[in-house]
């Protein structure tokens, strides 16, 4: 469901090794996915990213934390948390398709995906 962050609050919560959490909204820009204390989890626990397609909250401490956050914007509503949605698999939006094991290089500008890592020195 786009409107619940159950398992984006799961999966942050859990060891991620350097890992990217993708995670496809459908775009709802009603509710925030993520806050500060999910996303304060997801340092905690080695994630280095997240890419949104949806919405936000908490975006002046989200930004100081040392993980890269992508979303299309920023709402101040705090999602539902039914343990509705689903984990893994291909998520398609914004006219890529995320696979497990994509390499992902994102900055300010937008999203690379590459299935090979990239030297960029």
């Amino acid at each position: 469901m786009p409107d619940d962050n159950s398992f984006v609050k799961e999966q942050l919560n859990s060891f991620g090794d350097g890992k990217i959490l993708v995670v496809d909204a459908n775009g709802i820009d009603t509710v925030a996915l993520l806050g500060d204390m999910i996303a304060e989890a997801g340092v905690k626990n080695g994630w280095s990213g997240i890419v949104i397609n949806g919405y936000i909250r908490d975006i002046d401490i989200v930004k100081t934390l040392d993980i890269g956050v992508q979303a299309l914007g920023t709402v101040p509503v705090k999602s539902e948390k039914k343990n509705q949605g689903t984990l893994g698999g291909e998520i398609s939006f914004g006219g890529l398709t995320f696979k497990p094991g994509n390499y992902i290089y994102a900055d300010n500008n937008g999203l690379l995906l590459s299935n090979t890592e990239l030297d960029l020195s």
